[in-house]
């Protein structure tokens, strides 16, 4: 008999039990399968068609990552206003880039 590995939603990611038997569970609701279902649609009688449909999940996270790169950057602008030195710009562009880094990892 095969492990249970946790299985994750195909809409908003959150993980999900798959059943023993059977085929296993894709999403972890009927919402999520519905907003699949309409994304997969491509929108038609549901806004316009070039829409994109992200789950709140992502959308949170993506809120929450500008806000972080946004602060990064402010962060970069003040120390080259007030003198700092190329090493501590740099450390601080760094930090800017891992964050804009872990952004681009959510399309």
């Amino acid at each position: 008999m095969s492990e249970r590995t946790p299985a994750h939603c195909l809409w908003c990611g959150r993980e999900i039990e798959s059943p023993g038997r059977g085929r296993p569970r894709r999403y972890c609701g009927q919402s999520c399968r519905q907003r699949a279902y309409e994304a997969r649609r491509g929108g038609r009688g549901a806004g316009p068609v070039d829409a994109v449909a992200l789950s709140r999940a992502t959308v949170a996270r993506l809120h929450d990552g500008l806000y972080e790169l946004r602060c990064a950057v402010e962060d970069i602008a003040t120390a080259a206003e007030e003198g700092a030195g190329h090493e501590q710009i740099a450390a601080l562009a760094a930090d800017a880039l891992d964050l804009a880094r872990e952004l681009d990892k959510l399309r």
